[in-house]
């Protein structure tokens, strides 16, 4: 039996209400209780997340054996036309069940964490109004039933993130960074705008479901014309998908749209662990998912998915190895996992065994949910503790922050892979998929996973061994119960979720798909993890002169890595010195001296011209007489001497 419209609706809805009631009453009525009011809002939509996530999985989503495409909820919003409308609805099918549990779930640890570490906060009810704004953005994106729905919510989601990362907006550095990460995802969408009128144009309906049966039927006729047309020889499908991923890839901080992410740092760190770490960076991988049947019908548009996944994810670990802001850190761990995710859709086929990569992708994003939300919250802890985001400020810790220290190991042994933390399981069936499909892909794959290690496990040792820990004056511990309520409940789930078998549930045809332990193939990726832990180890677990010697050694490439391979001074060198000065100043001087002077020019001409002829209406009689007189005489001459 379908779960009622009310207990669908109610998951987005009741954060909404959570944001408009804090949002209007916050600051005046309830500011000391705001916190509590967002998280019982929450509560209740976590809740039906998981009473609905258990009726689709094991009570009536899979009626034959297959897990279907339901969409209980469908309703007109705006006609065009006959045949043409944007429709709002609510989609279950093991993709966004999946993603309503991790949206809700990331979001309530973050809520309940935010009670303590933001209490005191000037603008306490706003953040949560923020935070209940967000949440329902991510959850109507995710359940969206059709395209255009989606891209409503992921505008919405946009804003949000917007308010979030420039909820310190006294900070010039914060409102820099909001506005960037607006400005780049901006560009990306217009790209995934684009795309969806193309395919909108040629599937005819805008309903997910109606669209991906027309665009990978290859009988139907609008496949056959999506096929048939062409621009610069690469036909209108693989464009549109294209174009689609641009949007994804600029949401989800790909290369080289990815300059925003480390900058949005700069927002609350609970916000990161929100935003940057299992939703928004995410959606990018979820739309690819959502629409995935349709790119298996394009190989060249896969293809990108892959390359720019697997570049993002090298380029963003080795940058992750130079960075001593904790946060920046994470941020670019964040990019790395998310290009795995990418380039397992990338690899994948479209159905039974084949289709292991999808499964892996979504397997991962669920796991990269639990302990990189838990790796955030682990680090706000650690910078509550010792009000600062540098590594040299931080070392030997782990007496202060015990629970904290225990807790973010676990986070770090599973992104790390290690056995059998959850990200063990999800990563070894990304390689998998690579290995079978791409062993170039693969290869570099696995150098990226000791790259974590080895980075995720630099950052533990200068945090929690190191040096001595230098405390001075008043601290708060480890942030009480509600901070520390979060870390344990993550770590379970970073310790524990690989253990469920995901291939049961999520695969890119609904049917099961089998995912055995290879123990021959383990090896490689293990030994590289191990190795990069080891010489993390023998770098930091001591303070020693190693790092800086091999910094010393590598001195052109440790400092383009530093400096994040300079992209970001390419963007402005870009901006700056070639549109604003080759495109923008010619183009303002024409604007003002040519546009601006024509118009300017009729203006003055028509003043001039109204200031000679206005003395003929006067309204003085006499003037009127004599021009009368003058016209007869003129006439009189005109007739009798001109024209006889």
């Amino acid at each position: 039996m379908l779960p009622t419209a009310w207990t669908l609706l109610l998951i987005p809805l009741l954060p909404l209400a959570g944001f408009l009631l804090l949002g209007i009453f916050g600051r005046k009525h309830i500011k000391q209780s705001a916190g509590i009011i967002a998280t019982a809002f929450l509560f209740g939509a976590t809740l039906l997340s998981l009473y609905t996530a258990y009726g689709y999985f094991f009570k009536y989503g899979k009626p034959d054996g297959v897990y279907q495409k339901l969409v209980p909820i469908q309703f007109t919003w705006l006609e065009f036309s006959p045949g043409v409308s944007i429709d709002m609805g609510i989609i279950l099918d093991p993709i966004s069940v999946m993603m309503l549990v991790v949206v809700t779930l990331i979001s309530l640890m973050v809520h309940i964490y935010s009670l303590a570490y933001m209490k005191g906060e000037e603008r306490f009810p706003t953040y949560y109004a923020f935070l209940g704004l967000f949440t329902f953005s991510m959850l109507g994106l995710v359940v969206a039933s059709n395209i255009f729905q989606l891209y409503f919510f992921w505008e919405l989601v946009g804003v949000s993130s917007f308010l979030l990362i420039g909820y310190y907006y006294d900070r010039p550095s914060a409102v820099a960074a909001c506005k960037k990460a607006f400005i780049v995802t901006r560009f990306a969408d217009l790209g995934f705008l684009i795309g969806i009128l193309i395919l909108s144009f040629y599937a005819g309906t805008l309903d997910f479901n109606t669209l991906i049966q027309r665009l990978t039927s290859t009988d139907a006729p609008e496949f056959q014309a999506a096929i048939a047309s062409s621009f610069l020889g690469v036909s209108a499908l693989t464009w549109a998908l294209v174009l689609v991923f641009i949007g994804g890839a600029g949401k989800s901080a790909m290369f080289p749209l990815h300059v925003w992410l480390p900058d949005a740092m700069e927002g609350p760190t609970p916000v990161s662990a929100l935003i940057h770490a299992a939703t928004m960076v995410v959606a990018g991988v979820f739309l690819v998912a959502r629409l995935f049947p349709v790119f298996s019908m394009s190989q060249p548009a896969l293809e990108i998915v892959s390359y720019v996944g697997i570049i993002s994810a090298l380029f963003a670990a080795v940058i992750a190895c130079t960075q001593t802001d904790i946060k920046r850190v994470l941020a670019y761990s964040t990019m790395s996992q998310i290009g795995f995710m990418m380039f397992a859709l990338g690899v994948s086929g479209s159905g039974g065994e084949d289709g292991l990569g999808f499964t892996a992708s979504m397997f991962h994003l669920f796991t990269h949910a639990m302990f990189k939300a838990l790796l955030f919250l682990g680090a706000g802890a650690v910078i509550h503790f010792i009000h600062s985001n540098e590594m040299n400020d931080m070392g030997g810790l782990r007496k202060y922050l015990p629970v904290t220290h225990i807790t973010f190991l676990i986070a770090c042994l599973a992104i790390a892979g290690v056995p059998p933390f959850a990200g063990f399981f999800s990563k070894e069936e990304i390689l998998l998929a690579a290995y079978h499909h791409n062993t170039a892909i693969y290869y570099i794959a696995l150098i990226t996973s000791g790259l974590t290690a080895f980075y995720m496990f630099r950052l533990y040792f200068n945090i929690f061994w190191n040096k001595e820990a230098v405390v001075h004056g008043e601290h708060h511990g480890e942030g009480g119960f509600a901070m520390l309520l979060p870390l344990v409940l993550l770590a379970v789930g970073a310790a524990a979720a690989g253990f469920i078998p995901f291939g049961n549930f999520v695969s890119v045809d609904g049917k099961p798909v089998e995912s055995a332990f290879h123990l021959q193939f383990s090896i490689a990726p293990i030994a590289l993890g191990l190795a990069g832990i080891f010489t993390a180890w023998w770098l930091y677990k001591k303070e020693n002169g190693r790092p800086a010697s091999i910094a010393a050694a590598l001195s052109g490439f440790y400092k383009a890595a530093y400096h994040k391979f300079y992209v970001d001074e390419l963007y402005l060198f870009v901006t700056k010195k070639i549109l604003f000065n080759l495109v923008g100043r010619p183009a303002a001087w024409f604007d003002k001296n040519i546009v601006d002077g024509m118009v300017n020019a009729t203006g003055s001409t028509t003043q001039g011209f109204s200031e000679k002829i206005k003395g003929f209406q006067s309204g003085k009689v006499q003037q009127y007489a004599i021009y009368f007189l003058a016209g007869v005489i003129g006439l009189a001459v005109l007739f009798i001497y001109i024209w006889k």
